[in-house]
């Protein structure tokens, strides 16, 4: 028999999934991607019905049957808008760009997705982002040829500084040198020259 079920029996599975979410209906769970989704117990079931329903409208006072049963003293209308807001929080979505959760203006609220139904646990779905990362890989491989280019040509400007620094260094140790032993020889031959010139003898 065939684990998963139609749309008609989403009441009686377990399991449910949109998108990267899974819901655990047995353990009132919540999981994307593995990790678990902190959904407190109105948003909880706020997301059940509406899942269970999906594509239909549920209205705003079905919604408060279900969470505030009749003799229940609250601010509806807040405690709504807030519950539907910490929802769509927790699946990351917003008001401006609803995915999930659609507000139909002056009547309630259809969820817009697909929904899946089964008795076992769905397979992992593969995060989006791996194809994505596929197609920018030549990208990257540019970028990090570039950048080894960069690192090359940074590695021989210093080498090449390096070098003229030491030229220098060394030029400057060889005049110290010249200075301290052959200047003193040289200005002892010009000076004797200079004595010879003025005696007119020979030296």
């Amino acid at each position: 028999m065939d684990p998963c079920l139609p749309p008609s029996t989403p009441t009686t599975v377990r399991y449910m999934r949109f998108g990267p979410f899974q819901v655990d209906q047995q353990r009132q769970r919540v999981v994307r991607d593995g990790n678990q989704l902190h959904l407190p117990g109105n948003p909880y079931q706020v997301l059940i019905v509406l899942l269970q329903k999906q594509g239909e409208v549920v209205s705003r006072e079905e919604l408060k049957q279900i969470l505030w049963p009749t003799g229940t003293h609250v601010n509806f209308n807040a405690n709504l808008n807030t519950t539907i807001n910490k929802l769509r929080l927790a699946i990351n979505e917003s008001t401006d760009k609803a995915s999930y959760i659609e507000t139909i203006p002056r009547r309630g609220y259809r969820f817009a997705g697909t929904v899946e139904f089964s008795n076992v646990p769905f397979l992992a779905i593969e995060p989006a982002h791996s194809a994505i990362s596929e197609t920018l890989d030549p990208d990257r491989e540019k970028e990090g040829r570039e950048r080894e280019i960069f690192r090359s040509g940074k590695s021989l400007t210093v080498i090449i500084v390096a070098l003229v620094l030491l030229g220098m260094l060394l030029g400057a140790s060889a005049a110290t040198f010249w200075i301290s032993h052959a200047a003193p020889q040289v200005r002892h031959s010009a000076l004797q020259e200079s004595r010879c010139v003025l005696t007119r003898s020979t030296c």
